[in-house]
């Protein structure tokens, strides 16, 4: 039941900032809530009020032993229309990341995380290429604002998810049903990706850094045949499997467009990642094109099938693409009642750890019960409990748990009894 954290491997939280920071952004995720697309009509204006609480969660977080902390900056904040920068949010930005490293947190610092501002969805955001110098703008002006703090970045969060919701499944903004405005969304975010990665190492090289590392989040899931003797289902989970993430994976990491996507911006073969960003929650079973669950086996609260083997397959998939250090920069789970994420936690920690992988980073998504999309504030994933009304933070069961995993530096058998033993997955 006892196990080590694998060597050089360090335990973190992430969040996102549309999912926390609350506020009036004007940004289209507010649009889509006024558009009245979210389920429990809750408003990202409330989320956790982290622009104003962001103390208390760093000093939250400190308390609990974390060291590294991947959060984003939301673009409509720093440039909420184009051309025009807000020094007051870069400074705001700034405090908080001095403050964090003064507790002993470092950053992993994400630039864009699903949310765009209105005007740049105006103007049809990353389904045109023409958009390409807007977003590498934005990147250049917050490296240039935030260089001299972070020396890690993630350009982009979940590309796959971004361009399938809200170009294929219609769930996300715009709420478009295309395979070929999907396809091309991924083609562009994959060349914003490749050109913000060389563009972050020329800055940062200029300010005298030598110690930049960047790559992008990518969403990866276990893809299985529901009757794996089914020639049709075969066909269908090798073809849902690529369309999702193989051909993206292969784009971002070593600039190789492959069909459904297209290298529309001619940039070179390379290899654009210091590290392998693996985003992962579950498995799909496949019987047509797209996505499904298994019938039988554990599932959370959102219906989503808890696989902890498959984290290790993904990674090991794209350490087969590119051999760099693998950061797990999201990993967790929805479970309201707090009645099962310490053994979701155990279990996927358990699996990487007797992983033969090279796994230097495991990001818990989340810290804390957060504004979760479409779902709005009725998806918990947080080790920390939040009390939307009055905002109140209490660590839950699980977060005591990674506290003492991040103390001990693994699961003992007494942590495993004190937390995990009696935990049970719904059925």
């Amino acid at each position: 039941m006892a196990f080590q954290l694998l060597p050089n491997m360090q335990l973190g939280v992430a969040s996102a900032p549309a999912q926390i920071e609350g506020g009036d952004v004007n940004h289209n995720w507010n649009n889509w809530y006024h558009l009245g697309h979210i389920k429990d009509a809750s408003s990202p204006q409330r989320a956790n009020q982290h622009w104003e609480h962001w103390q208390e969660d760093i000093e939250l977080m400190h308390s609990m032993g974390v060291k590294r902390y991947r959060l984003g900056i939301e673009w409509a904040r720093i440039e909420p229309s184009e051309g025009n920068w807000n020094k007051e949010v870069i400074k705001h930005y700034r405090k908080l990341l001095t403050f964090m490293k003064s507790q002993g947190i470092e950053p992993l610092l994400t630039l864009h995380h699903f949310t765009n501002p209105m005007w740049f969805e105006k103007k049809e955001g990353f389904t045109k290429e023409q958009n390409i110098p807007a977003f590498l703008r934005y990147v250049s002006y917050a490296v240039h604002s935030f260089g001299d703090l972070v020396s890690e970045y993630i350009t982009i969060n979940e590309p796959n998810v971004y361009a399938t919701l809200g170009y294929y499944g219609g769930g996300f903004p715009p709420g478009d049903n295309s395979v070929q405005l999907t396809s091309k969304v991924m083609s562009v975010m994959a060349t914003c990706h490749i050109k913000s990665y060389r563009m972050i190492h020329r800055i940062r090289s200029k300010m005298g850094y030598t110690d930049t590392k960047v790559s992008f989040a990518h969403h990866a899931r276990v893809f299985a045949p529901e009757n794996p003797r089914n020639p049709l289902h075969i066909s269908y989970t090798v073809l849902s499997k690529w369309m999702f993430q193989g051909a993206l994976a292969k784009a971002c990491l070593t600039g190789q467009f492959l069909p459904p996507l297209r290298n529309i911006n001619h940039v070179p073969r390379g290899q654009y990642a210091d590290f392998l960003g693996l985003n992962y929650y579950t498995r799909s079973t496949i019987s047509k094109l797209g996505d499904g669950v298994a019938n039988d086996g554990p599932k959370n609260d959102l219906g989503w099938e808890i696989y902890p083997h498959g984290i290790v397959s993904c990674a090991q998939e794209l350490y087969s693409i590119l051999k760099r250090p693998i950061y797990i920069t999201e990993n967790g789970t929805c479970d309201n009642q707090d009645t099962f994420r310490s053994r979701y936690i155990y279990e996927h920690l358990k699996a990487l750890c007797a992983s033969n992988l090279p796994i230097t980073r495991y990001y818990h998504w989340c810290f804390c019960d957060n504004f979760e999309w479409l779902e709005g504030e009725s998806a918990r994933f947080g080790i920390v409990h939040i009390d939307y009304e009055t905002q109140k933070r209490t660590i839950k069961q699980s977060g005591r748990f990674y506290n003492e995993i991040i103390e001990q530096g693994g699961v003992t058998e007494q942590l495993y009894e004190k937390y995990v033993h009696e935990e049970e997955y719904h059925s």
